[in-house]
């Protein structure tokens, strides 16, 4: 229990209080407030340690989740397409069956043409375009060419005289160059 012996003099301020302390050591009023001080600052720091703490807990967890969520989108990203696309496969499975019992190639072919007319309107819908590229000025940010031939005319120069593979756009965008014979 503390107690205080002497009280200060408002005359001379040099002299402190004094307090005696359970242990009966004397300690000043000074010294009584830098050690409340001392404990407050451990206090507030320990509370500012524990703020920091959960919250980086709390951006970890965020960034986990954010993680785990991405990987999620990613596979799922290309659902809408192939789930569009199963019908397609559902009737390339029909035509191979009939094409097994089939002896006339006519009705076959024209199975065939429907099935792929049917994945490009499903293509198309999702943002597909086709490129057109014969007879066209050659241009390394479309074409990809594979070969250079003799042009049959003076026209034909620099412009794409045949395509290997057709490119594609999706949504204005180029996803596939097409490759191209040049007439050089």
């Amino acid at each position: 229990m503390l107690k205080k012996k002497k009280k200060e003099d408002p005359d001379n301020p040099g002299v402190m209080n004094e307090i005696i302390n359970e242990d009966g050591q004397e300690q000043t009023a000074e010294q009584e407030n830098t050690t409340s001080a001392a404990e407050l600052f451990k206090q507030e720091l320990a509370l500012a340690n524990d703020k920091y703490l959960r919250l980086y807990a709390e951006f970890d967890n965020f960034r986990r989740r954010t993680i785990k969520e991405r990987e999620e989108a990613r596979k799922m990203e290309g659902k809408d397409v192939i789930v569009s696309l199963l019908p397609v496969l559902d009737d390339f499975e029909r035509a191979l069956r009939s094409m097994e019992n089939s002896t006339d190639v006519v009705p076959v072919k024209e199975g065939v043409e429907l099935i792929q007319n049917k994945l490009k309107n499903t293509l198309a819908q999702k943002g597909l375009k086709g490129m057109e590229s014969i007879g066209e000025t050659f241009d390394p940010e479309l074409h990809e060419a594979i070969t250079n031939i003799p042009a049959p005319t003076e026209e034909w120069k620099g412009k794409v005289i045949d395509e290997m593979e057709k490119g594609y756009y999706l949504n204005d965008k180029v996803v596939r160059f097409a490759k191209v014979i040049v007439g050089a």
